[in-house]
């Protein structure tokens, strides 16, 4: 019975500590990815001039990111007129369909920065399972709100977090 309980008292311990590290991940995590230019940069350079930025984790395979990041791409001009906001799009493409990435997003015209995580060193280190996973960050760096997945509509939901980043930060400011 003790034996039980010093294993469930253990378990519970290692559960917490591992929440508490995945969760408490709070700004951009130290990995090497590639430009398209084939220029290593390291990830936790990632920064906007003190406004927001976006990580979105895609793939060339996978339709739901391709949807959003076109979807996206749609309206991107006017969010950086209006908020400054920027984007990371970092492709989990392996080593072997990298080289499809670069003509796929001159094909499409995205005027975000691509980003190539070919040995997954940089979606490990943000926890993404499966793609779409976006990442909202703040002018500071710091995480403030991530989503998984896509269904249509949710490039509205992402905009309105960036906003609603915009009018807190301007808010704060005005305090000072």
């Amino acid at each position: 019975m003790f034996n039980e309980m010093k294993k469930l008292l253990l378990m519970t311990i290692i559960t917490f500590l591992f929440i508490s590290v995945c969760f408490s991940q709070s700004t951009v995590p130290s990995a090497t990815v590639k430009n398209l230019s084939g220029t290593q940069i390291n990830t936790n350079t990632f920064s906007n001039d003190g406004k927001p930025f976006i990580i979105d984790f895609w793939a060339t395979w996978c339709k739901p990111c391709i949807e959003e990041l076109k979807n996206i791409h749609e309206l991107y001009e006017d969010w950086q007129n209006e908020t400054g906001v920027k984007l990371y799009a970092i492709s989990i493409d392996d080593s072997r369909n990298s080289k499809k990435v670069a003509p796929f997003v001159n094909g499409r015209q995205w005027k975000f920065e691509v980003m190539l995580d070919e040995n997954s060193d940089f979606k490990r280190a943000m926890n993404v399972n499966n793609p779409p996973h976006t990442f909202l960050f703040n002018g500071k760096g710091e995480l403030v709100w991530q989503h998984n997945g896509y269904a249509q509509g949710d490039e509205n939901t992402l905009y309105d977090e960036i906003k609603k980043l915009m009018a807190k930060d301007s808010t704060s400011s005005e305090n000072k």
